[in-house]
């Protein structure tokens, strides 16, 4: 059972830093700082500074502050908290994050990688019937742990709470996914074709592959890099809820996404791709679009009932929002939360299996 009370307890990370009465500075430089000043501004908290590793702070500037080395602070401040505005999965870079945390109040405060919507204690209690009603779907003790460590971490930013709930890429596929040889993949977001890869990988064979990448320069590594492989169809489009032209922002990376401001492309359903033609497995990491691209699943899902795994992590509340609008498509599907090594709580997977 979901303890609504030990939610209520926790310190959410912005308390945390204007209660501590200490000057805060912020690590990191690039998109993730611009949105933590936003909302050190809608808690009025004061930046002080922003440092960051010594190859990165030699001369820079950012957002009107002198980009400054750990080094320079702890020599000029006898303490200080540190919030930290980037997002790693980097054993050495994860490793001085924690070493970081040993001397100083640290926080990572939880910023959506898509949307506005961000994650707050309030909004998660005002939605706790619905995180009850995730957390009754969960199909083992793992899950339960990892649904309720990283909602601590959301709140709190106490990368402790993420240390705890680390799992595997291997657990994930050996235990869960436990995939044939003669699976149909379809990979949503196949960026350069990594995930792929690792899909063979552990499926040691297939008998077909579908790959949709929306950015053409990841699109075009993607097909280089596997083009070699029989039996695998590439679609340079975003995956939807249906056919239609849709705005796309051109970014480079993993993050590119849907926008309002972007270049017109054209999406597609998965339905549409497969024409009624069978699938067994989904893989779903689609930037912020994961539910609009599930939606473009229905006949799918509904029909073969395929193996999924979804990204809950692109925006605020994907991790109650996904699971409950798969469970009203197919209320016969299991379901699994695995939280992979990454600062901040950016490689939430869920896998749902019938």
């Amino acid at each position: 059972m979901l303890e609504r009370e030990y939610f209520e307890s926790l310190v959410p990370w912005h308390e945390t830093l204007k209660n501590s009465g200490l000057p805060v500075f912020i690590y990191g430089m690039g998109d993730g700082c611009v949105k933590l000043l936003r909302q050190f501004d809608a808690y009025d908290i004061e930046c002080r500074g922003i440092f960051a590793s010594d190859d990165f702070a030699r001369g820079n500037e950012f957002a009107g502050f002198k980009v400054q080395k750990l080094s320079d602070i702890e020599n000029s401040c006898k303490d200080f908290c540190v919030a930290v505005a980037f997002g790693t999965d980097i054993p050495q870079v994860m490793e001085r994050i924690r070493s970081i945390s040993k001397k100083h109040t640290l926080v990572f405060p939880d910023t959506p990688v898509i949307g506005a919507d961000v994650f707050t204690k309030s909004g998660f209690l005002q939605r706790f019937d619905d995180a009850e009603k995730v957390y009754g779907l969960l199909a083992d003790e793992i899950s339960a742990k990892v649904f309720e460590g990283v909602i601590s971490f959301k709140i709190t930013g106490n990368i402790d709470y993420l240390d705890e709930v680390f799992t595997s890429h291997d657990e994930a596929f050996e235990n869960i996914l436990t995939l044939s040889d003669s699976e149909i993949y379809a990979d949503l977001g196949a960026y350069t074709g990594d995930t792929i890869r690792e899909f063979i990988s552990y499926a040691k064979g297939f008998r077909k592959i579908y790959a949709l990448e929306p950015n053409r320069k990841n699109f075009r590594k993607c097909v280089s890099n596997l083009i070699g492989l029989d039996n695998i169809s590439f679609y340079n489009s975003p995956a939807w809820k249906k056919d239609m032209p849709i705005n796309f922002d051109k970014g480079e990376g993993r993050q590119t996404h849907i926008s309002k401001n972007g270049v017109s492309v054209y999406a597609r359903s998965l339905d549409s791709i497969l024409d009624g033609g069978e699938c067994t497995y989904v893989k779903y990491d689609v930037e912020g679009s994961e539910a609009q691209a599930i939606e473009g699943s229905l006949v799918t899902i509904k029909k073969y009932g395929p193996k999924i795994c979804t990204a809950l992590y692109h925006r605020g509340y994907d991790m109650l929002d996904i699971p409950l609008l798969i469970k009203r498509i197919d209320s016969n599907y299991r379901f699994y939360i695995r939280q992979y090594p990454y600062y901040p709580a950016w490689e939430t997977n869920l896998f749902a299996i019938k």
